[in-house]
Parts: C-alpha cells; structure tokens; sequence
C-alpha cells in the first residue's frame, strides 16, 4: 500500500520499442505518475521515442549528449560488445544522466524496459547489477517487466510501487509482451532492431578508423560516417564518395565548407566525393582520379574534375580510376 500522500511518480528510459512501453504502462496502470527521457547521439535517435510518446501520451524529455557520450565511448570500463557497442556502461551513463533530471524534478523513481535474459550480455543478472551500481542509483531502478525475478527495489520497499501487480518475464521470447501490449490497446510499435549505429559492423569499422587517425572529431564527421564508400587514402588523409543521389546530399550536408574539400566530375553524372580536412596535391588529383572512376565518364578518357577547396575552386583534367583498382582502401 502507498504511504505518500503524494502521487508517486516515475521517470523511465525511453528507447520506443515495445518493452518501454510496455514498462510505463504497467506502472501508469497502478496510479503512477510516469515520463520518460531518451537520449540522442549521431549514432541513435530519439524517433521511436517520440512515436512511442505520441502512441501512449507519455510526456517524453529529449537530450542531446553526444560530447559526454563520447567521453565514455572512446574508453568504457567493460569494453565493447561485438562491434563498437559499449552496452553495459552506455546504460550505467544514461541512468546517471536520467538520476539527475529524477532529483532535479523530483521524480521518486527510475524505470526502464529492460528484461531479466532477453539480451545474454547485457541484461543478465550481472549486467543488471553493474549498471546500478555505476548509476550511481542503486535501488532506484525498476525494471518492472521482470521486477519479480530481480532483488525488491527501494521504491517497492517504501511502498511506492505495489510489487504484485509487477511482472516476471524473461527470455529472449517477445510473445507474453506482444500478448500484454495489445490488452492494452496498443497495436502499433516499433521493432526491436536497428537502433543503434554501434551495433553495425560497416559503422563500427568507420568509427574506429577515425578513433585511430584523428584525436578530435565534429559531430558531424560521426554523421558523415553514416553514408559513402569511405577510403583511407594514407594516415592523414580519407574520402568519402558518394553511393547515389542521397548519399551526395547528406556529404554536402554535413561537410564542412571551412576545411574539408569537395570534388565531382564536370559533364557526367558521377559521385560527389568528400576529403575531410583537405589534403596534399597528390592526394586530391587521386581522389580526383576515383571520382572519376566511379562516374559515369568513359573508360579511358580523360575528363574534368573540379576540386572545390576552402582557397578556392580548381580543375584537374583525369583518368579514371576503376573502382576494383582502389578496393584495399576501402574502410569495410
């Protein structure tokens, strides 16, 4: 029975799937308060969240954390997953940063979707632990899908929460969530997959190629790893090229026009071609070169490449380099 005269209430982590959902409403449904924060990065976006929020009427708080995000990515205490994907400390952050928005508002509580077992690395009983403990918040985070399988939360033990009236899922199986979402209505959610960049082996490779060659990094360049062939000239130097019409777009949209070099091929359709930071000669006439090669110029036929650097813009007349020729610079 709850003791607060109060109404109780509750700030959850928001990813937008099923299982955050899923976590708020079962609360909501005992009388409580709930909202819910998602964080944003180049590498996950607050959209699920946001459709989530609009599907439930649960008031949703965005945060942009990219720079304190990086502070842990670049160095986490457990390591990464099988890609780039820092599981375990991401969530010990995100709790942390939630923790602070909970006291500054006066939330008596955390919550998250989280299920005892359903992903074997990062939400074990261990996994769980570790991220409370680093949290900062220990016993302040409810994981109410599998509360009854886990040790009695202090919001449980002050009676805040009536724990009977939690659940004790676990596994890897979604069908006791899919059978509970839709008695409460809900038919429309997000999947569970493809949330986080870290997790794909092509950006993860990206990503640690510019950990190893650059000691300092824009958003935007963590945006622009997201489209393109990237080719690893030399140490110093990489070019992205173009895929298609999108892919050029979004290289011109995140470029940045005071020191990165932009390259296209003049009468023919072809890519445009981006090197951050510029360049040796050398290295603009090959770029140049593979431009060209990915363009739909004539095989061995010299065309024109324009070079539009931050000093000005500059012509060189090339011959294409075919793309099979360039395929070890590729960063995979």
């Amino acid at each position: 029975m709850n003791l607060n005269p109060e109404k109780v209430r509750a700030l959850g982590l928001c990813s937008g799937g099923l299982d955050s959902m899923l976590s708020a409403l079962v609360l909501r449904k005992q009388g409580i308060e709930v909202e819910w924060v998602t964080f944003e990065t180049p590498f996950f976006s607050a959209a699920k969240a946001r459709q989530a929020s609009h599907i439930t009427g649960i008031p949703l708080t965005v945060k942009k954390i990219t720079r304190v995000y990086l502070e842990m990515l670049e160095n986490p205490r457990c390591g990464y997953g099988k890609q780039m994907n820092p599981c375990m400390d991401c969530h010990a952050l995100m709790f942390r940063l939630a923790g602070s928005i909970m006291q500054e508002k006066r939330f008596d509580f955390l919550f998250s979707g989280e299920v005892l077992g359903q992903r074997p690395l990062s939400q074990n009983m261990q996994s769980l632990r570790y991220v409370e403990k680093q949290s900062g918040y220990d016993g302040y985070i409810l994981r109410p899908l599998s509360a009854k399988r886990l040790p009695e939360t202090i919001p449980e033990k002050e009676g805040l929460v009536n724990r009977e009236l939690l659940l004790d899922i676990s596994g890897r199986s979604r069908k006791p969530q899919i059978k509970l979402i839709k008695e409460f209505g809900i038919n429309d959610y997000a999947s569970p997959a493809g949330g986080c960049l870290l997790t794909d082996k092509s950006y993860s490779s990206r990503l640690k190629d510019l950990f190893e060659h650059q000691d300092s990094y824009t958003e935007k360049e963590l945006h622009l790893l997201k489209h393109g062939r990237h080719i690893r000239l030399d140490e110093n130097t990489k070019i992205i090229v173009g895929r298609n019409h999108k892919d050029n777009e979004k290289i011109i949209k995140y470029h940045n026009f005071q020191t990165d070099i932009v390259i296209t091929v003049k009468g023919y359709p072809g890519p445009t071609v981006l090197m951050p930071h510029g360049g040796k000669k050398e290295n603009i006439i090959l770029a140049a070169s593979i431009c060209a090669g990915y363009s739909k110029a004539p095989d061995l036929t010299p065309v024109d490449v324009e070079a539009i650097t931050p000093d000005g813009n500059e012509t060189f007349q090339v011959l294409g380099v075919p793309p099979l020729e360039i395929k070890h610079f590729l960063i995979l």
